[in-house]
Formats: C-alpha cells, structure tokens, sequence
C-alpha cells in the first residue's frame, strides 16, 4: 500500500514540476503568469489587486506595451536582480521585436525591489529613472505600509512615460491567442497521461485507472483556466488514450518520447494574460525600503 501512494505522489510531482518549472538548486520557482499582477504574499486586498489589474490590462490592450508586477516573499539565495533576468526570460512581457514590457518586482521580506525594462524601453526608462522612481515612489510608500499605493503610483508613472515613446499600436487580435495556448500544453498533458496513466492502470486496473486519469487531467485542465467544455474534451481524450494503451503498470508502459518541444514551465498559463515574447538586457534598477 505505501509503494502505491509513492507511486501517486510521484505523478503529482511530476506534474507539479513540468507545470510550475520547479527550478533546481533551491532557487525560488518562477510562477504562472496568469494576470499583471501576481500577489504571493497576500499583501494586496482582492479589490486593490483588481483595480491594479484593470488598469494594467487596460494599458496593454490600448498601448500593445505590458507592464506587470510580482510580489513575493523573498528571491533568496539569488539578488533580486539575478532573479529579476530569469523571471523576465521566462514571463517575456511585452511583444516580440517591440521588447517593450517593464517588470515590477517586490520581495517583501527581504526589503527589496527591482524594476525590469525590456530591450524597447530602456531609451523611454532609462536606468535613472527607474532608480527613482523606486527611491522617490516605491520606497517611501512602502516604509508606510501603503504598498498598493506605491504600486499605484509607480504604474501610473511607468505608464506616462511609456506613452510618451513613439511605440507601434497594438495588433488587432480578436482572441484567438486561446488555442495557440492549449496547443502549446498538449505535450505536458500526453506526457501526464502516458506518465498517470500507467501507474493508474498499474493501481487500479485498465478502467478504473483510465476512468481516474482522465479525470485528473480534466480537473488540472481546469486549474489552468479551461472552460467547463474544453476539461471535459480534455478528460475524455485522457480517457481514451490511456484505455488504448498496452498492458498495465509501468513495466508495460508504451514507448515515453523525450523532448516535447520546447515549453518553459511556469512562463505563462492560459491567455488571460501573458508575455508576447519581449526581451530583456538587464536594464533597470534595483533598492529596498
């Protein structure tokens, strides 16, 4: 019995790193970007977040440019601004070739912030300005408690200054980012349900492990943002798939392909809001409070 709940806990595990981009080395796992603001720490009331958000998407969907923010609790055992160049590569807010995306970091517990700028807005905010806005915005506002209000502020002026760069419009996309999103996780779940679905079968027999499976993938379909229509096509499919399999258990597993193609784990979720591919060098500037 204990064997079989390893063997559970194993899935979920590898679920929980293909999905989240568990990062190796103890260093601090880089989170779905699902929204403009993401609030770790629970910092940020659920109306202060929406407000923040409205105007975020607002702005990107009026401008073309993105500009978000992460709060969390710490980036140790990386500095903030080590950490703030893996997070811009892998969220890439902003579009492709544009890079104009800004990235607002906030690690409350260690007392630091950082300010990412792509490639495109390094001219419009340059390392300077960021460093006061960060000083003369962030800082203060903060040393009060008043988080959302310097946040609130800090946006308000990265959006000015923004607007002020001589930027191409936004492409005029009536929402078909959707499919090209779930298209780009088929891999990871034919890789869970190859992965699953053997151990389930091995577990519980060919139906009920398949039955389970397929239910499963369906329920994390649904976590990522799937309408009620596409979990149950996607636990259908699940179904099906691990039913068609050869034999039961691991030991008579089909053929596991390597390399699905590329996926950065945890960059982005389904498209409610997510990085359009732009670059970042590095610019910015860092501080504490």
């Amino acid at each position: 019995m204990w064997s079989r709940w390893n063997s559970l806990l194993l899935v979920w595990c590898l679920l929980l790193s293909a999905l989240t981009g568990h990062a190796a080395d103890g260093l601090v796992d880089i989170p779905i970007l699902q929204s403009p603001v993401t609030d770790l720490t629970q910092t940020l009331t659920l109306e202060e977040q929406a407000a923040l958000n409205q105007k975020l998407t607002q702005f990107s969907q009026q401008s073309g440019s993105q500009v978000a923010v992460l709060l969390l609790p710490s980036t140790q055992p990386e500095e903030i601004s080590q950490f703030g160049i893996r997070l811009a590569d892998a969220w890439k807010i902003g579009r492709e070739k544009q890079d104009d995306g800004v990235i607002v970091i906030i690690a409350k517990n260690d007392r630091k912030m950082r300010i990412e700028v792509g490639y495109g807005l390094e001219g419009a905010i340059p390392d300077a300005i960021a460093k006061r806005i960060i000083s003369e915005q962030l800082s203060p506002a903060f040393k009060q408690g008043q988080f959302y209000q310097g946040l609130d502020l800090a946006t308000d002026t990265l959006i000015k200054l923004i607007q002020g760069e001589q930027l191409p419009a936004p492409a005029q996309q009536a929402h078909k980012g959707h499919a090209n999103d779930w298209m780009s996780l088929l891999p990871i779940l034919m890789f869970a349900a190859i992965i699953g679905g053997a151990i389930l079968k091995g577990i519980l027999g060919d139906f009920p492990g398949s039955l389970v499976t397929g239910g499963l993938l369906g329920g994390l379909a649904g976590l990522l943002g799937a309408t009620a229509l596409i979990m149950g096509l996607i636990g259908l499919a699940a179904f099906v798939f691990t039913m068609a399999m050869g034999g039961r258990g691991m030991g008579s597993s089909p053929y596991i392909p390597g390399g699905f193609g590329g996926y950065s784990g945890g960059s982005r979720g389904p498209d409610i809001f997510s990085g359009g591919g732009g670059g970042f060098g590095g610019g910015g500037a860092s501080g504490d409070w």
